[in-house]
């Protein structure tokens, strides 16, 4: 029996190269049909997208034109429909209604508006939910989710997937082929898994299928400790609570295989019906960093990735934003869409205050230099009743303009003016971050401080390189790694003997491999390796960790790159190799760490491994990474930017984008390496730029290659 370690969550077979449909019944369509379809389906399909979600089933279809040319009016040329639609398309069993949905759509082609499809999965029926009880999802603690919200059904029901096929089926039939149509969206934001007993016996029958036998899993999981030994497959439990590492670690794993279950389930009914010229898509929620299960494994089959990008309470942080953006991008190693993002204000954080004057349009246009091909705002109009009201929108319950459309108005009418510029281009870094869900749900089960947060150490790590190379990659320990000159990997805290083997190739290659703290403590199983840190790359870094600490205060780090502290965390090193040479050591204020290494370096092949094994304050990481990106031979022509400036790359088709965003408090001047052609004011060039805050400047190179 094959075991799980060797083909982790088996997707469906990558589609075959499509092939375009011909000819198009509408001008519109025409323009946007792909010569040849790419297994991305030519993500951006020629164009920038600028839209929004639009809900014609709750409003009489006498309003449907107004509100359509007020989009058109803006610039908006896609909605998204049909996602919470399913008691409007199936009012009862099999009585299938797609005729307004038609009419939706050809009314919004006519006023030169695409339309992107959402499968209704996400809010099943009343009629569906009260004959059929036994597809709702159960609580953790025993209690049956029950109908008035959405998502309140298993992902794992094998008859919830049934009704879910019949009417993805007969949707994909309908509207497969239709060329206003140019994708679809399965389901809506992936959230919550379900504890009942059916779903229980499933996790039981995958780890059956994963290990072979309980010795196996026995054996992998330390079942010996505390006496957990299984003897049958239907003892194992499925909870939300702390336990075995090893159960917990598939657990999660399990989560995803189940989301990709339920997924291929719509996939392949979309596939036998639609045109290749249609993508297909899911919307990622979660502010992005959701962990409940893995992204990269659930956006593989998938034409494109598509997330939802929320701010919540306070304002925008550019480089948290900026890193998501980066980490959605490197799902698929491709642009992206954005299906929904903030309209000026939420209805579910704490505080649910407004951006800014300014900072959607800067939001947005943030989204494109990071690879997004579409913004998509969450919603069109404020809807009369549900449990979204006080969402923010683009037009009130009246139908009238809020104060936020003349924004998107502008962000209509750049869009039209940077399109053809920017179409064809995409992110180019020499420089990646490495993320492993393994590794983040290790550490988040056994944090052993709660002040180890994963996101806030991947920004230490981020911040810093977008201010250096104003480019970064974050991808999957799996993606490949040649074309890049210097790889960061902080809290690769699951290091498997295969995954070794990749990392070992990249370093031999010439490649320099960064680890932060952390890292290799665990096998793929969450068991600790018998090497310590670093596991099974102790022999490439010529050393290794002798003892972790969690720390309750600083603890100071010097080197040659300068002084500065260590927090959080602290591992002492120790080397075993003359040729592994120390770059920062511990000082006083921990006995334990005092004089110890905190960082070392060890040339191997063609290139370098160094483990960092602290997380330094912000002077000194600056300080480190910019060495460290020094040595690699990394720099940005742009140079150190003023604070608050983001600058964005954006390269192919023959020529290079630049995208500049003052997100500061102030004007910001910004003296660029060349002349550079002003996108947003046709005939101007430009070489020294000043731009107000949440101002936006894309410039083209004036002598591109």
């Amino acid at each position: 029996m094959k075991r799980f370690a060797r083909s982790p969550l088996a997707c469906a077979a990558a589609c075959a190269a499509l092939a375009c449909a011909a000819g198009a019944r509408t001008a519109a369509a025409a323009s946007v049909r792909p010569r040849a379809a790419s297994p991305a389906v030519r993500t951006a399909l020629g164009r920038l997208w600028l839209g929004a979600a639009w809900y014609p089933e709750q409003w009489p279809e006498s309003r449907w034109p107004k509100d359509l040319a007020l989009m058109q009016a803006a610039g908006i040329n896609v909605v998204r429909v049909g996602e919470f639609a399913w008691s409007t398309l199936e009012p009862h069993p099999g009585d299938y209604r797609f005729g307004w949905l038609a009419r939706a759509i050809a009314e919004a082609a006519r006023h030169h508006i695409h339309v992107v499809i959402g499968t209704p999965t996400d809010a099943p029926p009343v009629w569906l939910t009260s004959r059929y009880p036994q597809v709702l999802r159960v609580h953790a603690d025993g209690r049956p989710a029950q109908h008035g919200n959405r998502r309140q059904f298993s992902y794992a029901s094998p008859l919830y997937r049934k009704f879910c096929r019949a009417i993805v089926t007969r949707l994909a039939q309908r509207f497969g082929h239709n060329p206003d149509v140019i994708g679809w969206q399965i389901d809506n934001e992936y959230t919550s898994e379900s504890y009942d007993a059916g779903t229980r016996r499933q996790f039981q029958s995958w780890l059956e299928h994963r290990f072979g036998t309980l010795a196996a899993l026995n054996r992998d999981w330390t079942t010996a400790y505390w006496s957990q030994t299984y003897t049958a497959w239907n003892q194992i439990p499925l909870n939300a609570l702390p336990g075995n590492p090893g159960l917990m670690l598939a657990h999660r794993q399990f989560v995803t295989a189940t989301w990709l279950g339920f997924q291929r389930n719509q996939l392949q009914a979309l596939r036998a019906h639609i045109a290749a010229w249609q993508f297909i898509t899911t919307n990622i929620g979660g502010l992005g960093w959701s962990d409940n299960w893995d992204h990269y494994a659930i956006t593989r089959p998938l034409d494109i990735a598509a997330w939802d990008d929320y701010v919540g309470e306070g304002q925008l942080s550019f480089y948290r934003n900026g890193a998501m953006s980066d980490f959605v991008r490197g799902w698929k190693r491709q642009d992206y869409w954005v299906m929904e993002t903030q309209p000026g204000f939420v209805d579910w954080a704490p505080i649910s205050n407004s951006l800014v004057k300014g900072a959607v349009r800067a939001m947005t246009w943030e989204s494109i230099g990071h690879g997004a091909d579409a913004v998509l705002f969450w919603q069109w109009r404020a809807a009369l009743g549900g449990q979204e009201q006080y969402h923010g929108t683009l037009v009130g319950p009246d139908g009238k303009p809020e104060p936020l459309y003349t924004e998107v108005q502008r962000v209509g009418r750049e869009f039209k003016r940077a399109s053809a510029v920017i179409a064809g281009t995409t992110p180019h870094s020499q420089v990646a971050l490495l993320v492993s869900y393994e590794s983040r749900w290790a550490i988040d089960f056994q944090r052993q401080t709660r002040r180890y947060h994963q996101l806030r150490v991947l920004l230490d790590y981020y911040r810093p390189l977008e201010n250096l190379t104003h480019s970064v990659d974050i991808v999957s320990t799996r993606a490949p790694l040649r074309r890049y000159e210097i790889v960061f990997a902080p809290s690769l805290n699951v290091i498997s003997r295969s995954l070794a083997r990749h990392l070992r190739a990249y370093v031999l290659g010439g490649g320099v491999l960064v680890l932060g703290p952390r890292s290799g403590m665990k096998d793929q199983y969450n068991r600790l390796n018998v090497e310590r840190q670093p596991g099974p790359l102790v022999p490439l870094l010529g050393g290794r960790v002798q003892q972790y600490y969690a720390l309750d205060a600083p603890v100071a780090v010097s080197g040659a790159v300068g002084r500065g502290t260590g927090g959080i965390w602290a591992e002492a090193l120790s080397r075993h190799s003359p040729a592994t040479r120390v770059l920062l050591r511990y000082g006083a204020g921990n006995a334990w760490l005092t004089g110890k290494p905190a960082a070392i370096e060890h040339r191997y092949g063609r290139g370098a491994i160094i483990y960092l094994g602290t997380i330094l304050n912000r002077r000194l990481m600056h300080a480190f990474l910019a060495r460290r990106l020094a040595a690699a031979g990394v720099r940005s022509p742009f140079g150190v930017l003023p604070r608050g400036i983001e600058l964005m790359r954006r390269v192919g088709a023959g020529r290079e984008v630049v995208i500049v965003i003052n997100h500061g408090e102030a004007a910001r001047t910004v003296r660029l390496p060349h002349e550079m052609h002003d996108v947003l004011h046709p005939g101007h060039l430009v070489r020294t730029l000043t731009l107000r805050t949440q101002g936006v400047a894309v410039l083209e190179h004036a002598s591109p290659g």
